[in-house]
């Protein structure tokens, strides 16, 4: 069993035609299974009001699916955070009469030109999605397993319950897993995925996990449960930007932007900038909590006060 994750750029709602409705929070998702296939479905319901939760549905997503109604400053917005995240498949639904000629000149040069267009037909997508999520589940990694919290809360009777995704390699039931960046140990009770109990769960799973050992209190949203001794938590980032060429404001010393990875989104002040060239600059980041990340990653930069395009690019994590 592999579960396919879809970042769904669209009007709220539009995934309840295809899906059953799941967990609502800023992110809203929606389940697909069928057999042992299975699809979740992640919608950005608090966006655009707020960055994150587009940021943390398309860090999550192996896939996007992005319905066009307008061609407008909030569609610009969605592509290039996909693009900055590094989304490289999906696809385009065209209303309101949308040409893909009308798309080529935002995409040209983006991960989004490998897209596929097709048509705004529920049953066809259901069908669609599933049968990726046959063929094109995330490959075996032989390391340590990751799950990003994003939800946790206590059951009666069971106790403390995570969900979150599997963004790399295995996590099994009875594994004692480090709450990273924090000093807690949690023990694996039990794993569900979409309702059914499992012994173990990989990388593009949604999981809940019941756990030992641990409270509530303890646990925030993006904490990340692994056994993984090669996961760091960097409070200073120092590498070269990549920012997308949209973007219209330089870097500069003191100003204050969020960088994200995974299910986090931290604020970060840069102390320095260097390099003459304004779209590849040399940067230093000082985070306000440890940034939680295996090395060869990459940090999403986004910057809340930059107007209609609050999505800078991205900067590599050592």
């Amino acid at each position: 069993m592999a579960n396919l994750n879809v970042a769904v750029i669209a009007p709220n709602g539009y995934s309840k035609d295809i899906g059953k409705k799941g967990t609502v929070s800023d992110i809203t998702l929606y389940d697909i299974k069928q057999g042992t296939d299975t699809v979740t479905m992640l919608e950005p319901t608090g966006y655009p009001d707020r960055l994150a939760p587009l940021f943390f549905s398309a860090s999550m997503a192996d896939r996007a699916l992005v319905v066009v109604e307008a061609i407008d400053a909030k569609l610009g917005e969605c592509m290039v955070m996909l693009h900055s995240v590094g989304v490289a498949k999906g696809w385009f639904v065209l209303r309101n009469f949308i040409a893909p000629e009308q798309l080529a000149p935002l995409i040209k040069g983006t991960v989004l030109e490998n897209y596929e267009f097709i048509d705004d037909d529920a049953t066809a997508i259901r069908q669609m999605l599933l049968s990726v999520s046959e063929t094109g589940a995330r490959a075996a990694e032989d390391v340590p397993g990751a799950v990003p919290i994003d939800h946790f809360f206590n059951v009666k009777g069971v106790g403390t319950v995570i969900l979150g995704m599997v963004t790399r390699g295995t996590i099994r039931k009875h594994d004692t897993l480090k709450a990273l960046p924090t000093e807690k140990t949690a023990q694996v009770r039990s794993i569900q995925k979409h309702d059914d109990d499992y012994d173990e769960a990989t990388a593009g799973d949604r999981v809940g996990l019941a756990l030992k050992n641990i409270t509530v209190e303890d646990l925030d949203r993006g904490i990340v449960l692994s056994t993984d001794p090669g996961l760091r938590g960097t409070t200073e980032i120092t590498g070269t930007a990549e920012l997308v060429g949209f973007w219209k404001h330089p870097l500069k010393e003191g100003m204050v932007l969020h960088v994200g990875h995974w299910m986090q989104f931290v604020p970060a002040r840069i102390t320095s900038v260097s390099g003459a060239d304004v779209k590849r600059p040399s940067v230093t980041l000082s985070l306000e909590k440890p940034l939680v990340h295996p090395a060869g990653s990459r940090a999403v930069l986004m910057y809340l006060d930059g107007g209609k395009l609050r999505v800078a690019g991205w900067v590599p994590l050592a």
